[in-house]
């Protein structure tokens, strides 16, 4: 009997029958690849593809009990760099597979050296396959790891890793890149769907059963995905995002998954020719230099996980040249702004319909939460009218539907990052002025906290100066 041909997806991996000009699982088009036949490798391998135990037909499954294992929960490698511990949740687990995204040239390799650069030098490993040994001495020496005795391997070769890997036994190794690397049973090319499935597979079996910790670099594609199938970021323990501008020096660490902590801290750093440092006190670091008393510009405060961050906000408005009017968006999302300008017209009688409206969140900071409505509305208006806010306050509050200014989450917490920034004056929901209790009995005079319970009310108080409901 012929073989059946079998087709994979490039973009997300999934398996097809048949050729087809667009998948039915993620969308893409003309992204099908004939997938090569691996039945013989299936069969060689079928005990070593998998980490998990396998058992005979004559032995007898015996489960185990999980408050039996002798595990020290609290034990984790610890890298010393205190923002990317953070996003990990206190440091790498012992057997994690990691996988690190980011734009080409935004800083991963950096990191992933500085990270192997704080352990003993006979518990790391580097693996290189785009770069030189000469070319990562180079990079050490600028970071100040010259004198860091760091194992390098510079090898593609998955036979090769593993027994690197099986031999040196580190605690803790790095795969630059993970699509460099490739096995040599598979007649795909580098950096394939079916050989970035396979290595990745093959490094998970060896992370579990050695309690290696891996980190995997990945370049990013346009649309800001790992480049290769979408079934690696399944695969592996913890998915963290670099990103940044490049003409910025300011590099943020996500965790968009993580098995062993929380999936919503942030990282920030900071880009200097000594590499990257870690920036803790960042909640004004976004929106230090901004222009004052200027239209269209309103600071707010936002929570990235447990971390406050100032951002700024600018709006433009301009009179649409044809009949339908634009909304652009920057940080934030592009239906959320439509929302707001319906109910700015609805209930402050404000009328964009023949103005393009420009909406930008500065830093490169996305805004995910409804904390900063209030501050969005505040400053189209002031672009609109030409007019800057008479306080030089901290706008915060979700706006509802009806106009209503809904309270927002730790507020405190937002208002005390505010107040390490130098800010002294805040627009506050009404609604939470039960959560500033214990906060106001604490601060000084000269801090004021202003209260309002409707987009009127606050647009009266941000750009006519009455100073409505304020409390000392």
């Amino acid at each position: 009997m012929a073989k059946k041909s079998v087709y994979m997806c490039n973009e997300c991996g999934q398996d097809f029958s048949g050729w087809l000009g667009r998948c039915t699982n993620c969308g893409a088009w003309n992204s099908m690849v004939e997938a090569p036949d691996t039945e013989e490798k299936k069969s060689s391998k079928a005990a070593q593809g998998s980490w998990v135990q396998t058992f005979d037909k004559d032995d007898e499954v015996e489960p185990l009990v999980l408050n039996k294992l002798e595990v020290d929960l609290k034990e984790r490698l610890r890298t010393g760099i205190t923002e990317l511990d953070q996003v990990l949740g206190r440091g790498f687990v012992r057997g994690s597979l990691v996988l690190l995204g980011g734009n080409p040239g935004i800083g991963k390799s950096t990191l992933a050296l500085q990270a192997v650069g704080s352990f003993p030098e006979e518990d790391t490993l580097y693996i290189s396959g785009e770069e030189s040994a000469e070319q990562l001495l180079i990079r050490a020496e600028r970071l100040g790891l010259a004198d860091k005795a760091i194992r390098v391997l510079t090898v593609t070769d998955f036979d090769a890793i593993e027994e690197a890997l099986t031999t040196l036994r580190p605690q803790i190794a790095v795969i630059d890149s993970i699509q460099t690397a490739y096995d040599s049973s598979i007649s795909a090319a580098p950096g394939s769907v079916s050989q970035i499935r396979e290595v990745t597979m093959g490094l998970l079996r060896i992370a579990k059963e050695l309690g290696i910790s891996l980190i995997l670099t990945g370049h990013v594609t346009k649309d800001g995905t790992v480049a290769g199938p979408r079934v690696l970021e399944h695969m592996v323990d913890v998915v963290l995002y670099f990103e940044g501008e490049k003409d910025t020096s300011v590099r943020l660490l996500r965790a968009v998954k993580n098995r062993f902590g929380a999936t919503d801290e942030l990282g920030v750093f900071e880009m200097t020719d000594r590499g990257l440092v870690s920036i803790s006190e960042s909640s004004s670091l976004l929106s230090s230099g901004r222009p004052r008393h200027t239209a269209g510009s309103v600071v707010t405060a936002t929570l990235e996980g447990t971390r406050p961050l100032l951002l700024e906000i600018q709006a433009l408005t301009v009179a649409s040249p044809y009949g339908t009017p634009s909304r652009m968006t920057q940080g934030i999302d592009r239906s959320r702004l439509s929302l707001l300008l319906a109910v700015m017209a609805k209930s402050a009688k404000v009328d964009l319909s023949q103005f393009d409206t420009y909406v930008n969140v500065t830093g490169g900071i996305r805004i995910k939460e409804t904390a900063a409505d209030l501050a969005i509305m505040s400053a189209v208006l002031s672009t609109f009218r030409e007019e800057p806010l008479h306080l030089d306050a901290i706008v915060l509050g979700e706006v509802g539907l009806t106009g209503e200014v809904r309270p927002v989450s730790q507020i405190a917490k937002r208002v005390e990052a505010g107040l390490k920034s130098g800010w002294q004056e805040f627009v506050l929901p009404a609604a939470g002025r039960e959560q500033m209790k214990r906060f106001e009995s604490k601060e000084k005079n000269n801090v004021k906290l202003y209260y309002v319970s409707s987009v009127q009310e606050a647009f009266d108080l941000l750009f006519s100066g009455k100073n409505k409901d304020m409390k000392k």
